[in-house]
């Protein structure tokens, strides 16, 4: 598992560049007053030689970390872990050539190792913070020892502390032990306090993560139950409306009989508009309610298999009359051996009944009214086609909208509630299929709709 993300990691090596330059402008620095305090002491054109070779090698870490900034996020991932392990390696080897030349024991920055120790915890696992505090313990030690074995010279620093001090074996001892222990316990400390804000690093990226999806999810519900409200105000408007008009037309109906406005011989022709209202009216209640029941589906009988054609037999024999009536060619067509759907009857027969009174009712006498009903591979197919008035494409995208209805069909039949095709549709739906329409203004329509097999 990644400690940091890819361009987190990039910015760690970036930032050991930086510090690079800064450490050789120190080193220089320091070894300019060393010069001073201890003159003749420090090989200057040798430390100066070191610092510009680090310069060298930092430049080419520059260059190298442009060239990472194209490289894709997993190869990025792998490159910087490697150049993070290679700069904090070169640094070490840096430094113990720079105490060597500045004192080598004498010296007592070399507790400096502890810096580059804690950089490789706080970047890389803790396997690497101990694998780099043996890395500087091991220079350090071969450092000391060659020189108090005479395999490389000392450099003294005169009057800082007694010449003989790299000779002596347990004052070298002492201090490889002490260095050695401090290594390994800052590398475990530092090690283990970084896996700990690392981890709840992640944890709190996860938690943002968390609360980014869930403020996305509110706020996609929030919009929704805006939409929602929305529709509901716009419906009780419109349910206002439909149901006010009629009531209103009655009660002046029957106020004009009872304030003696309409004369005996007229008052039949008054009821009856009152009947016609009062009618509408319970047809609007009805299909309201079946609206209410499709939307809540508590009460009602569970769905079982369903003989479609059955059905659609009963329906047709219903309004044959009313084809007759309009001159109608009404035809019934089944394909043989249509299965049977997993639905309620009463919901296929207000499907059949919706769609087909809707084609007699918009049909010009003498016009054709054609229901089919056939199968596919895994659909019962229902197809109720007219040669009515048809309409637009405008029109046929607001077609199964509650209170819907055109203009056109206003105007041929003033009695409606714009309610028929929304409950076709979310009936058709409610049982997994779904419904369709093609028409062409003037020339009529065609229903049709898809209902799964009964398995």
């Amino acid at each position: 598992m990644s400690l940091f993300s890819p361009n987190r990691l990039k910015q760690h090596t970036d930032q050991l560049v930086e510090l690079r330059w800064i450490f050789i402008i120190i080193v220089l620095a320091v070894v300019s007053v060393g010069n001073i305090v201890f003159p003749g002491c420090l090989p200057i054109p040798t430390l100066i030689a070191l610092c510009a070779g680090m310069a060298i090698c930092n430049g080419l870490f520059v260059q190298y970390s442009k060239r990472l900034a194209t490289c894709t996020e997993p190869e990025l991932e792998i490159r910087c872990r490697r150049f993070t392990r290679l700069q904090i390696a070169s640094d070490i080897v840096f430094f113990t050539l720079v105490l060597h030349f500045t004192g080598g024991i004498e010296n007592p920055f070399y507790l400096f190792y502890i810096v580059y120790v804690t950089a490789a915890a706080i970047v890389l696992p803790r396997r690497s913070s101990f694998l780099y505090a043996a890395l500087a313990l091991v220079l350090y030690s071969a450092l000391v020892l060659s020189e108090y074995l005479h395999w490389i010279p000392h450099i003294h620093l005169v009057g800082f502390v007694s010449p003989q001090r790299f000779e002596r074996g347990i004052y070298v001892a002492v201090v490889l032990f002490a260095l050695g222990a401090t290594l390994f316990i800052c590398a475990y400390l530092a090690s283990s306090t970084a896996e700990i804000l690392r981890r709840r690093e992640k944890e709190l990226l996860e938690s943002n993560l968390s609360c980014e999806v869930r403020a996305g999810e509110l706020g996609q519900l929030n919009a929704r139950l805006a939409e929602l409200d929305k529709a509901r105000s716009q419906f009780i408007r419109l349910v206002t409306h439909e149901l006010r008009a009629p009531v209103a037309a009655i009660q002046s109906y029957l106020r004009l009989i009872l304030d003696g406005y309409v004369p005996a011989e007229k008052q039949r022709e008054i009821i009856e508009k009152s009947e016609r209202r009062a009618l509408e009216q319970l047809a609007l209640i009805s299909d309201l309610l079946d609206l209410a029941r499709l939307q809540d589906k508590r009460g009602e009988a569970a769905p079982v298999s369903v003989d479609v054609a059955e059905i659609l037999q009963g329906v047709a024999d219903l309004m044959l009359a009313r084809a007759e009536d309009k001159d109608l060619l009404f035809s019934v067509e089944v394909e043989p051996n249509v299965p049977p759907v997993k639905a309620t009857a009463e919901h296929i027969k207000r499907l059949w009944t919706n769609l087909i009174s809707n084609a007699i009712k918009y049909t010009e006498p003498g016009g054709i009214v054609v229901v089919t009903l056939s199968q596919n591979a895994n659909y019962v197919v229902g197809m109720v086609r007219d040669t009515g008035i048809g309409m637009t494409k405008e029109q046929m995208a607001h077609l199964f909208e509650e209170f819907y209805r055109t203009e056109e069909a206003k105007a041929m039949e003033r009695q409606g509630t714009g309610l028929g095709l929304s409950i076709v549709k979310r009936i058709v739906e409610s049982y997994g299929g779904r419904i369709w329409l093609e028409s062409e203004q003037g020339k009529g329509s065609k229903f049709s709709f898809a209902l799964p097999k009964a398995a």
